[in-house]
């Protein structure tokens, strides 16, 4: 399993959910994380809360539905100063439900896209390039397993747009120390996932970060985290490096 000390991790919608849990589970590694979300309130919260785990800490806010402002937010995480090891792309949005889906709103696609796909893509586009140049780095994109279900059109279209955009990269950096996966969480009891969801948050553990883990140097990989819930950390990156690369 690879050692993370003292690496920096930056995980976009830190501030609930499994980005929460993320960004606690690599501080108990000993990474230093940069925490994003919504607002710098939120984004000050959590670190607080990982203060107890004596690792550094910096906040950034951005709306990821604005490309210029994830822009902006990627030029100050620069000015830190730091070198971002890895990357969780956790945030996301599930715009609606729509019963009527031969009635859905083209809003639900740009929205969608915006914030699941364009946005983790920009951030991947410029952090991979610093990754490869120093010839190490971590990133993983956060899909869903949703299919065959045209009521959540705008959702499922923008992971699968995703999921491709992560696979073609991977395929650049496959067999290098520089690694691109796709992680799916299953459908979790957080505000994305709602309160009839079948799993709790914490079944994602360890799942949702072992693609940070593994030292195989294969990417495009899809781990789906349910599978990995109730082992124990090593034994679940020992799993996961059992699945081959898409290519």
């Amino acid at each position: 399993m690879l050692n993370v000390k003292n690496k920096w991790v930056f995980i976009t919608g830190a501030s609930r959910g499994l980005g929460r849990l993320a960004a606690a589970e690599m501080a108990k590694l000993g990474c230093n994380i940069i925490v994003h979300s919504r607002t710098m309130q939120s984004s000050q919260k959590v670190c607080d809360e990982l203060a107890q785990f004596g690792i550094q800490t910096k906040t950034v806010a951005c709306e990821l539905s604005d490309i210029d402002t994830v822009k902006a937010m990627l030029k100050e995480i620069d000015s830190f100063g730091v070198d971002v090891d890895i990357v969780l792309n956790n945030a996301g949005l599930q715009i609606g439900y729509r019963t009527e889906y031969f009635s859905t709103p083209v809003d639900d696609f740009i929205i969608s896209f915006n914030i699941n796909t364009i946005a983790p893509a920009v951030i991947c586009y410029h952090f991979m390039p610093k990754m490869i140049e120093k010839g190490f780095g971590r990133i993983v994109n956060t899909t869903s397993g949703i299919a065959l279900e045209p009521e959540q059109a705008g959702y499922s279209a923008s992971k699968a747009a995703l999921d491709k955009i992560t696979i073609d990269l991977g395929h650049r950096v496959n067999g290098t120390d520089v690694c691109i996966n796709l992680v799916d969480p299953g459908w979790c009891r957080t505000d994305l996932g709602g309160e009839k969801a079948p799993n709790s948050p914490e079944s994602a553990l360890p799942g949702i970060i072992v693609g940070v883990l593994t030292q195989d140097k294969l990417s495009g990989r899809l781990f789906r985290a349910q599978e990995f819930s109730g082992m124990d950390l090593q034994t679940a990156v020992n799993a996961a490096e059992q699945i081959p690369a898409p290519y």
